[in-house]
């Protein structure tokens, strides 16, 4: 009697396992066929109004601030070989500023 069971529950455990990856083998297709159906949505509205779709400009854009970035141009920051010319003042002990210092010319 306990060998029937067991060769009972392995085939219902074989027929769970079956039925799962066919549930997400269909999940996945659809899942692909949606987004092939939006991406070419939005590629023929591109073609039609003749303008770049929203997500490749902002792409662009942080592509583009991506290699800004990585060239070492940091907000606030000065690349190397650069001078900045900048008015000096002097503090006082109070952290009070005083008159500015004259510009050497």
């Amino acid at each position: 009697m306990n060998l029937i069971a067991d060769a009972f529950s392995r085939l219902l455990r074989a027929a769970l396992k079956l039925v799962l990856l066919l549930a997400v083998t269909v999940f996945i297709v659809s899942f692909l066929l949606a987004a092939l159906v939006v991406v070419a949505g939005v590629s023929l509205w591109s073609l039609l109004t003749g303008r770049k779709p929203a997500p490749v400009v902002m792409f662009s854009r942080m592509r583009e601030q991506s290699q800004r970035y990585t060239q070492g141009v940091w907000p606030g920051r000065v690349p190397e070989g650069e001078v900045v010319d900048v008015d000096a003042t002097v503090v006082d002990g109070q952290g009070r500023a005083q008159e500015p210092l004259q510009r050497l010319r």
